[in-house]
């Protein structure tokens, strides 16, 4: 998201706009690497997210991880009213994003969102993932379950769809006709060389977010992040100023990619967590279309 990284614009401010910057195979290929540390980080979360885990145990593996690989983590430092501490948000239950680590300890039937991000090599990939902690009623199951459809939404209509608002809406529609509800304060964002980038990308339309729909075309990069509430979609921000919770108390979940049109019009994940490390190449061999001035 950005989820620290503000990933979570608030998409209707005023803003300085610069144009959406196309990435080539060979940047789409340096961000892949990033995306696979990212990958890798969530991995450790996994393993760590057992009832009676503190979150900031969790939070000090992964800033170890970045650290090994000389990899930034971008949250860490955020600027806000106060700077983000840590590297990782990890957000419980009725939190949806932004969630700061602490000595939280996890327990059974919890739903943990953990949102990390980082930079390697001059270049950024962001990813979140829903965590079932023990064993989780089915209901909360089920919230994740729909969730992760929504982004599978992305994945698969993203090569089919001219314009984002094609797809925000079948994200949307999907959500809600599962009796559940789309977060609006928060959305998406364009990355690469910097986390947050244009364009804007929201989980859901309406007239606004129509005036400002884009294209999908070849060398786009998106960090996509649904954000899915059992109850109401409103959320408040709590005073430590970054974790924002729902207003009803209800669970909520979020999951995030960032993915890439390729050349030929197919799909990158690029925090995918398949391939390796070393001696990655992309897979996308054609030469990226100059832009239209």
């Amino acid at each position: 998201m950005w989820h620290v990284a503000r990933a979570l614009l608030n998409m209707l401010q005023p803003s300085n706009y610069r144009p959406t910057e196309l990435k080539s195979v060979r940047e789409l290929g340096l961000m892949r690497e990033s995306g696979i540390l990212v990958a890798r980080a969530l991995k450790i979360c996994r393993d760590l997210a057992k009832p009676g885990t503190r979150t900031i145990e969790i939070d000090r593996a992964v800033e170890a991880f970045y650290a090994s690989h000389q990899a930034t983590p971008l949250f860490k430092g955020y600027p806000g009213r106060v700077p983000f501490p840590a590297s990782t948000c990890l957000s419980v239950n009725e939190q949806v994003v932004h969630g700061i680590p602490g000595d939280r300890v996890l327990k059974d039937g919890d739903l943990l969102k953990v949102d990390t991000a980082c930079k390697f090599n001059g270049w950024c990939a962001d990813r979140a993932i829903t965590i079932p902690v023990g064993t989780v009623r089915p209901e909360r199951l089920r919230l994740v379950k729909v969730a992760e459809e929504t982004l599978q939404i992305v994945i698969d209509e993203l090569p089919r769809r001219k314009w984002w608002s094609e797809i925000a809406s079948l994200m949307q529609k999907h959500v809600e006709s599962s009796g559940f509800s789309v977060v609006t304060q928060y959305v998406g964002h364009g990355i690469g060389r910097s986390m947050h980038e244009n364009p804007q990308v929201p989980n859901f339309v309406n007239r606004e977010t129509r005036k400002n729909d884009f294209k999908l075309v070849p060398g786009l990069v998106l960090a996509v992040e649904p954000m899915v509430n059992m109850g109401r979609e409103e959320v408040k921000t709590l005073h430590d100023h970054w974790t924002v919770v729902t207003k009803d108390g209800m669970p909520s979940v979020h999951v995030e990619h960032t993915l890439a049109i390729g050349p030929d019009g197919k799909v990158v994940v690029v925090t995918s967590d398949d391939g390796a490390f070393d001696g990655w190449t992309s897979p996308v061999a054609a030469p990226m279309p100059t832009p239209a001035a």
